[in-house]
């Protein structure tokens, strides 16, 4: 009978190992897998972003450089290719012109062609100071284009040189040549008008508002690219 209990006490026992034995080999097992699976699955989820993160990423300030260091010229603003009319303006303008405002020569001219005008406006012309009524001028051989009043610029001509590329605007008359008319051929120094201060000019100061544009292909007389009349009249001068 004392056998018979040892036995069964033998056989509890070494169950009881066996079951510990095999519990702790499966959690063993668990603990490998999960350290093999997890930190992939950790990477995998900190590697996505949402579209708003994206964003916010794409868009991102580039630091900018310490003091004394120079920007590459890839990263500067003026790097960027210039528009088209520009380069085309640059590459050709218009020579051979006079001072479209008889009687004021070449030298006394004063560049006013980025000065500050309202609404954030830049002057893209020059002023050019006569006594009301100076005849105005043709700067070059061409045709009058449009004849045009409006608030700022009062009454106006435009006028397009023989090829089509450039249109002169001349600003702030006080009346028209007799007989000027649209389509009509002029030469170069032929009178067009007078000098006066229509439009938003000041009565105490009368002058021409001349200002010239590059044509786009379209030809419209409203637009066009400005060009600074200034070193194009001063080339004139003797």
């Amino acid at each position: 009978m004392r056998a018979l209990l040892i036995l069964l006490i033998g056989v509890l026992v070494g169950a009881n190992v066996v079951y510990f034995a095999m519990t702790r080999s499966v959690r063993d097992a668990g603990v490998q897998r999960d350290a093999r699976v997890e930190p992939a699955e950790r990477l995998a989820q900190h590697d996505r972003i949402d579209a708003g993160d994206a964003a916010s990423v794409a868009v991102a300030p580039t630091a900018e450089p310490a003091s004394g260091a120079q920007t590459p010229r890839s990263a500067r603003p003026d790097s960027s290719p210039a528009p088209v009319d520009a380069v085309r303006a640059a590459a050709s303008k218009p020579a051979g012109l006079i001072v479209p405002v008889r009687g004021v020569a070449a030298g006394t001219l004063v560049d006013t062609y980025t000065d500050a005008r309202s609404e954030g406006r830049s002057h893209d012309a020059i002023d050019i100071m006569a006594p009301a009524g100076t005849p105005v001028l043709a700067v070059a051989d061409g045709k009058v284009e449009k004849l045009f009043t409006s608030d700022r610029g009062g009454l106006t001509v435009y006028q397009f040189e023989p090829g089509g590329r450039y249109a002169y605007y001349y600003a702030h008359l006080q009346s028209y040549a007799a007989g000027l008319h649209e389509a009509q051929r002029i030469r170069q120094g032929e009178v067009i008008g007078y000098v006066g201060s229509t439009g938003n000019a000041s009565a105490s100061a009368p002058h021409l508002h001349f200002a010239i544009f590059l044509l786009g292909p379209e030809k419209r007389w409203w637009e066009g690219t400005a060009i600074n009349p200034y070193p194009l009249l001063r080339a004139s001068a003797p």
